[in-house]
């Protein structure tokens, strides 16, 4: 029997009952589809997140107390207190860190924010007078604070836009004082809408000078972070190993293994964040594939059900000249050609539904969220879609195949 026949042939079977043709197709059309829905927004996600970490430059060190762990003991670590001013002064030194351009230190807690009788909480952030330049934000209204506001614990603050709305709505805050933590705060400036910046979400968080911050709301001299700015990306190891050297000279450290900090780049986070969203895309795309192994079941039971009402016309054909192989190629190019239909709706449907995500989570979080069209899984979704006919159109195939011409055409 020649392919061409036989694909014919599979097409107008495929045709004559169009509703179960449908349906069988459901199964597979919504595992393809969950597939590319997954992998699209998760790398949407992903470069989201790289780009947020990118945006501080490819030039930043993140200085952090403690040992590099993770878990709970990682997010206690950053209120050690191994990290202080001394640290900071040394640093600065160009015969100790030749490569860096700005520093600053970075502490931070939770905060409740009042004004009059409106209130919000959210986190307080303190940083130096070169904190708006690390971070390349500022203020959309008013200033940024200065190295005197710094060095004479000013109870100034500039906030984020989220704030500004719950507590002053349409009104200009620009000179108000609020209350943070009970402490009389003047705001000075407040945040265009940014989104998340290392770490801090400026919409919704305060900064102010760090002296102030440890004196007034924390009651530490510690520092929770210290970020530097390297003159270069090329000079970024370098950098690194002389602030290694420093803080280990600075803390009478001789044995490298018990170092109470660790040094981050940019890059470090990158990959961090890249691995764990990858392992997380691969775990749902795995969940989702679990409806493609359930549409294959209903291609094998339609298909067997399709055996059994045309059983005369395979002992029709057998009678006609038709060998075994023949009929097996039949039924087994039905299913295929079901599950590659499937699977090509799937990605149609998945690259729409995915661009209509972009979209609404564009529009919600006010921020851009790229469509991206995973190729890989769309290649991946079709051919595992051919191969699930393949492996579950076998068995009703041969089935077909194994019946007898005469029994076949006495079967009513």
């Amino acid at each position: 029997m020649k392919s061409n026949y036989i694909l014919k042939t599979a097409f107008q079977a495929l045709k004559s009952n169009r509703s179960r043709t449908f349906l069988t197709l459901l199964g597979v059309t919504i595992g393809v589809a969950s597939i590319i829905m997954v992998m699209s927004v998760g790398e949407g996600a992903q470069n989201i997140i790289i780009d947020q970490i990118e945006g501080l430059g490819s030039n930043m060190l993140t200085i952090m107390p403690g040992q590099r762990t993770q878990g709970i003991s990682a997010f206690a670590q950053i209120y050690l207190d191994s990290l202080t001013k001394k640290d900071i002064e040394l640093l600065k030194l160009k015969s100790n860190v030749p490569d860096l351009e700005e520093i600053s230190p970075l502490v931070y807690t939770g905060a409740n924010f009042t004004y009059g009788k409106e209130a919000y909480q959210s986190m307080i952030a303190g940083g130096a007078e070169n904190l708006s330049t690390l971070f390349d934000v500022y203020p959309q209204e008013g200033s940024f604070f200065t190295k005197e506001d710094v060095e004479n614990n000013s109870n100034v603050v500039i906030i984020g836009s989220k704030i500004k709305k719950e507590l002053f709505g349409l009104s200009n805050p620009i000179g108000e004082r609020i209350k943070i933590n009970n402490k009389n705060f003047r705001v000075i400036g407040v945040f265009p809408e940014k989104g998340t910046v290392s770490s801090l979400n400026l919409d919704e968080v305060a900064i102010a000078p760090y002296t102030t911050v440890q004196n007034y709301l924390i009651g530490s001299k510690s520092f929770n972070t210290i970020l530097v700015k390297v003159n270069s990306t090329a000079n970024i190891e370098r950098a690194k190993a002389d602030i290694t050297s420093t803080l280990r000279m600075s803390h009478n450290i001789k044995d490298p293994s018990k170092d109470d900090f660790y040094i981050t780049t940019q890059t470090d986070i990158v990959n961090r964040l890249t691995i764990i969203t990858t392992i997380f895309t691969m775990l749902l795309t795995s969940v989702a594939a679990i409806s493609l192994v359930v549409g294959g079941i209903g291609i094998m039971n339609i298909m067997l059900v399709s055996v059994t009402e045309r059983i005369q016309e395979i002992g029709l054909r057998k009678a006609l000249g038709a060998t075994n192989n023949d009929i097996l190629y039949q039924f087994l190019t039905e299913a295929v050609l079901l599950t590659m239909l499937g699977g090509i709706v799937g990605i149609i449907l998945g690259s729409v539904l995915s661009f209509g995500i972009s979209l609404l989570m564009t529009r919600i979080l006010g921020i851009t969220w790229s469509f991206v069209f995973p190729v890989s899984a769309a290649l991946i979704g079709f051919f595992v879609s051919v191969l699930v006919g393949l492996g579950f159109g076998i068995y009703p195939a041969r089935n077909a195949a194994s019946k007898n011409p005469i029994e076949s055409l006495r079967y009513e």
